[in-house]
């Protein structure tokens, strides 16, 4: 492993981890992992220059301009566009198009925030293509276009963000597709992207997020659209290690040209659904394929 990193790598539960890098400096965006979905009303971020020392940031969403959101604040996605951060998670776990709530965007002019609410409303608030507006995951290609890949319930939609970040470019021609499905064979949730030597790698979670199912698969393209066809798990359950293993993010050290997933994983044995904690691994990532991950 690079430097000196201990998994867990901070205390308290936390899950649906997003990672990136500002200026030399690691950030994750993690859910407050309580099993009761009102008790989680603001995400927490946390800081390192080193991937050992994390500094926490508390309550980085200026929840008051989200009057409409009263529980399940999930996973957060994380981009810097323009000068600007923008933070995108998901509200209310919506059960149908009459619910209020979906996956919900703010700004900020700090990593760290706060962030404040951008359009007013929901992102997207409406089941589209069968997939639960949740867990969404933002990724910016070599040409600065950022696309939005998201979805629960079994269906993974991507759309492409216009220049505001106030919704979707079409994609296509005659302006009638704005989100498509590109749900892969045994998707679940969670959808990552990475692109490296031309290749996009797309991985999502698979199983069951309250028990040991729940593991991570990938597949690859030569287009951000896809398609993705399953090759394989790369993340699953490791005794005598942990359980669970899934919902992730990733860190690219550019100087090293290491890749680490950042993800989350239950303690083997441990039932109740929100103990989740937040751990770094290695990953290797090239030729069109991911190994599989070791837990440490």
């Amino acid at each position: 492993m690079p430097l000196n990193i201990k998994n867990p790598i901070i205390p308290g539960w936390y899950a649906d981890p997003e990672a990136r890098t500002y200026e030399g400096k690691h950030w994750i965006y993690a859910t407050r992992s309580f099993t009761e979905y009102t008790m989680q009303m603001n995400l927490d971020a946390f800081s390192s220059d080193n991937l050992t020392d994390w500094e926490k940031h508390e309550g980085i969403i200026e929840m008051a301009d989200f009057p409409w959101i009263w529980r399940a604040v999930w996973a957060p996605t994380h981009i810097e566009h323009g000068g600007k951060y923008y933070l995108v998670f998901a509200s209310n776990d919506i059960q149908s198009d009459e619910e209020i709530g979906g996956l919900e965007i703010a700004v900020a002019d700090r990593p760290e925030g706060p962030y404040r609410g951008y359009l007013g409303k929901p992102l997207v608030d409406k089941f589209i293509h069968k997939a639960q507006p949740i867990d969404a995951h933002l990724f910016k290609d070599e040409d600065g276009t950022v696309y939005l890949y998201y979805g629960g319930w079994g269906h993974c939609n991507v759309g492409r963000m216009n220049d505001e970040m106030t919704g979707f470019v079409p994609l296509t021609d005659d302006g009638n597709e704005i989100l498509r499905s590109i749900t892969p064979e045994g998707y679940v949730e969670g959808p990552c992207m990475i692109k490296k030597d031309g290749l996009y790698y797309l991985m999502w979670s698979m199983g069951g997020w309250t028990n040991g199912t729940y593991r991570v698969a990938y597949g690859v393209s030569d287009n951000p659209l896809g398609p993705f066809e399953n090759q394989g798990t790369i993340l699953e359950r490791q005794e005598p290690i942990a359980d669970g293993p899934g919902h992730h993010g990733y860190l690219h050290l550019q100087e090293e040209d290491e890749w680490l997933i950042v993800y989350h994983r239950r303690i083997i044995g441990d039932t109740e659904p929100g103990h989740r904690q937040l751990c770094i691994d290695r990953m290797v990532i090239g030729n069109g394929k991911i190994e599989r991950v070791t837990m440490t």
